[in-house]
């Protein structure tokens, strides 16, 4: 009785060995994650964010906006306010301490924005350095356009989105008395209201017109929204857009209508546009132009994108790949890049039509793929009719949600893959001693990829160097056999034997594995 739980813990022992036999000997590689992503090779349409999760994950490319034709460009990207510049070097940039940079999963476009806190004394100033600056000192201004994404936090009444100031000389003629131009763009009632003030300017230059107006679509807090001003010199018609829905045409005329004669804006000296005084919230992709833009993409991520890894090397021939994991989610648009879904494994698909879709291909040369098509797989399932290589690659197409708001993420993957190693030795390899021969015999390895045997002999105990035997030069391949007589050895010489099984794919990949144990023996006369 007392044998009994002996038994069944045995039993159990077993139980348990046998169920992870198909773990013995699998290896893992893994990307991304605490390993960054540099294995990404190529990147189309996919960046890298830092901050949405604990490491950089991949995410789709937000939409670059045009800047063909942009007088000032604002993008804020560089990542540092003190850094923030015009990036067509027209105009200096000037940042108070109190703006401070929002990240890739705030910004509505590229790698970064501005963040403004509210303060009136934490302006962003934007002056004229070039000549050929829209706004520079003089300058008489014909068509022009004005832009910018806007994110308010809660936009109270009197918010100042931006201004522009600049003195003018009343008579056009550089007299003593100037006037104060004025561009205003403040919060009021839950809109944007345009006020301009002695900035449009008769063809004589001695008249002034003030133009003001305001949206209809109210400005939604902790959305992001944009907006965008055109000016036609040849009708005097301005334009002002919300999200590319018209809200406001007026016209810098006199009389107020299409037909009237057009005032144009002027330039002063000394101008210069002071960005967020009083604004609480996040402002991207401020632009000027001295033309219409291209119509805006209301899509964050207009497009899908790819990622390919470089071949990633699994140490050896004909490695079986048993599964790829990977770890992920979706973005939500509120707050612009808040992870608002994770998971692990599976179809990679969710309810926004975001999604990931998953590929590998294997081979045994990392410079050809011609013969390895990519195969679609589903991350942590095994993957089906198995795929075997030295070198694998995997790719991830990325899709955004259905309105170009979300995107997917990818976190990391882990390929757990088996090496194709080489078999092992034949068990009890014996040697029998005739008249100028050797009668070596053994039991197959127990691995079932083996597709032959090499037999090793040589004089010097350790050293398999023999040359003498009339099958030929050491080592001899016995083929499938378990058995071989070497004939042609020297009578009275000691030769000592060992032999090891080998695997072959094909006729230029043979891979023998370890050694058997060395066994002796001494052909003599009369044997």
């Amino acid at each position: 009785m007392k044998r009994k739980p002996f038994a069944i813990l045995l039993l159990y022992f077993i139980f348990l060995v046998s169920g992870s036999l198909h773990a013995v000997g699998e290896k893992t590689v893994s990307l991304g994650g605490v390993l960054s992503w540099d294995s990404a090779l190529i990147r189309s349409g996919v960046d890298e964010a830092s901050r949405l999760r604990t490491w950089p994950v991949l995410i789709l490319a937000a939409g670059d906006p045009s800047v063909s034709g942009a007088d000032l460009s604002l993008s804020f990207d560089e990542g540092i306010p003190g850094q923030y510049r015009d990036g067509r070097d027209h105009y200096a940039v000037t940042v108070s301490p109190e703006v401070k940079a929002a990240g890739r999963e705030w910004a509505r476009s590229g790698g970064g924005a501005a963040l403004f806190s509210g303060g009136t004394g934490g302006p962003l100033i934007v002056e004229a350095k070039s000549l050929n600056a829209l706004f520079a000192p003089g300058r008489r201004i014909r068509d022009f356009s004005l832009e910018f994404w806007l994110y308010p936090f809660n936009l109270e009444n009197g918010e100042e989105i931006f201004s522009w100031e600049s003195s003018l000389p009343k008579d056009g003629r550089g007299a003593a008395d100037y006037t104060v131009q004025q561009i205003q763009c403040v919060a009021a009632k839950n809109r944007l209201s345009w006020s301009f003030r002695d900035f449009f300017v008769s063809p004589d230059g001695l008249k002034f017109l003030d133009l003001a107006f305001s949206g209809d679509t109210p400005v939604v807090p902790r959305t992001w929204s944009h907006h965008q001003i055109y000016f036609d010199s040849d009708t005097g018609m301005i334009e002002y857009a919300v999200d590319g829905n018209v809200q406001t045409i007026t016209y810098a005329a006199l009389p107020g209508r299409e037909g009237g004669e057009v005032y144009t804006p002027a330039a002063g000296i000394d101008g210069c546009f002071s960005l967020g005084g009083g604004f609480a919230g996040i402002m991207d992709e401020f632009r000027i132009y001295d033309t219409r833009p291209e119509r805006p993409s209301l899509r964050k991520y207009p497009r899908a994108g790819r990622m390919e890894t470089l071949p990633i090397d699994l140490g050896g021939e004909n490695s079986e790949v048993i599964k790829v994991e990977a770890r992920g989610g979706r973005t939500s648009p509120l707050p612009a890049g808040a992870s608002a879904e994770f998971q692990e494994n599976g179809r990679f698909r969710f309810a926004d039509a975001s999604e990931m879709q998953f590929f590998i291909r294997g081979s045994e040369n990392p410079y050809w793929w011609d013969d390895s098509p990519w195969r679609v797989f589903v991350p942590g399932s095994d993957l089906p009719g198995g795929l075997r290589g030295r070198y694998v690659q995997i790719a991830v197409d990325f899709y955004p949600s259905a309105d170009g708001l979300g995107s997917p993420y990818l976190e990391d993957m882990r390929i757990t893959y088996m090496p194709d190693e080489p078999p092992m030795p034949p068990m009890s390899l014996t040697a029998a001693a005739t008249d100028g021969g050797v009668q070596l015999r053994w039991k197959n390895s127990p691995d079932a990829d083996t597709t032959g045997y090499l037999v090793y002999y040589g004089t010097v105990k350790g050293d398999y160097f023999g040359e003498s035997a009339i099958l030929g030069i050491s080592p001899i391949d016995a083929g499938q056999q378990n058995s071989l007589f070497i004939d042609g050895l020297k009578n009275g010489v000691l030769y000592y034997f060992r032999v090891a099984a080998y695997s072959r794919r094909d006729t230029s990949s043979l891979r023998a594995g370890e050694f058997s144990r060395e066994v002796s023996a001494r052909p003599l006369e009369g044997l």
